[in-house]
């Protein structure tokens, strides 16, 4: 195509996830309630895990990480989304479109393979408990977490790297309230069909490796459960419960947007919802609620924070 007969676009439309202007209202309260409680409860998890001295191993380290990615992934596309319920006008710049694209393939390419880590940790400690302290250093765990960060980030230069060399003269109306590969894509003056297979390639090789990463790792941490005895058993049973939970609904939207895209709008809203908003929200009730170390660590916070009141 000759580019100079091609008028640039500057900016996008979102459409949003609806038209209606009650159900705007609406959804801006519900999901600005739910973001407050996102940073709140991710914010909180690392202080307690940084400021107690009981939480300082390897798996609260990680779950560090994790309460940071998962804050950084809903702040990529929630206060935009919440910004335009009160705007007629949903438009996103060039340049903005662009960073949320790189943003959440950064951030969400480094949950998976944080997910794949944290999945590696339980399988040290359950599996080879007598070299645990050994094999799960802190320099280990620190360059576990770096690579994790680094494949997001890899990951995501490599979408950016073609995304930003296409062509787009119109239409600019993006069907969704944040940019996403898929629907961006399918924007460009050219013929990209192959190109969003291959760029759901992209994703989907990522994604769908670091899935079967888990499943092997959870399978043997099983195995082994079932062949210990029922009190180690019970707790290390309840500690992978939280994780596994937490795996499938982080790569349950992501397998079919990228892997299996069904192509129906309202889903692929709802999917994108799901990994923006809920999976960030439903993390740090997970592993709150189902840990006895968190519980009684937010006691000891609790307690210090009165006496020192």
């Amino acid at each position: 195509m000759d580019k100079g007969n091609v008028s640039t676009v500057s900016e996008f439309v979102l459409l949003g996830l609806c038209h209606s202007w009650n159900m705007q209202v609406l959804f801006l309260i519900l999901f600005f309630m739910l973001y407050l409680i996102i940073v709140s409860g991710n914010v909180f998890i690392v202080i307690l895990i940084i400021t107690d001295s009981h939480l300082h191993s390897p798996m609260y380290f990680l779950l560090a990480n994790l309460s940071f990615v998962d804050m950084w992934l809903s702040s990529v596309t929630t206060p935009k989304m919440i910004t335009d319920f009160l705007r007629e006008n949903k438009t996103i710049s060039f340049g903005g479109c662009m960073c949320q694209i790189l943003y959440v393939h950064f951030v969400g390419g480094g949950e998976m393979v944080l997910l794949v880590v944290m999945a590696y940790d339980r399988y040290v400690a359950i599996c080879k408990p007598l070299h645990y302290s050994t094999i799960m250093s802190l320099q280990k765990c620190t360059g576990l977490a770096l690579t994790s960060w680094s494949i997001g980030f890899v990951h995501a230069m490599s979408q950016m790297a073609v995304i930003v060399q296409l062509p787009f003269c119109g239409p600019r109306e993006i069907d969704s309230f944040f940019c996403d590969i898929p629907l961006v894509i399918k924007l460009a003056c050219i013929d990209s069909y192959n190109l969003g297979i291959l760029m759901n390639a992209d994703s989907g090789v990522l994604a769908m490796t670091c899935f079967i990463l888990l499943l092997i790792s959870y399978t043997y941490i099983l195995l082994t459960i079932h062949q210990s005895s029922k009190t180690g058993a019970s707790k290390a049973l309840s500690t992978c419960t939280a994780h596994i939970t937490v795996v499938v609904l982080f790569f349950g939207p992501c397998i079919f947007i990228y892997v299996w895209p069904l192509s129906i709008t309202w889903v692929d809203k709802f999917l994108a919802v799901f990994y923006s908003v809920i999976t960030p929200l439903l993390n740090p009730a997970i592993y709150t609620l189902r840990n006895k170390e968190i519980k009684d660590a937010m006691k000891r916070f609790r307690s210090y924070y009165m006496h020192y009141k």
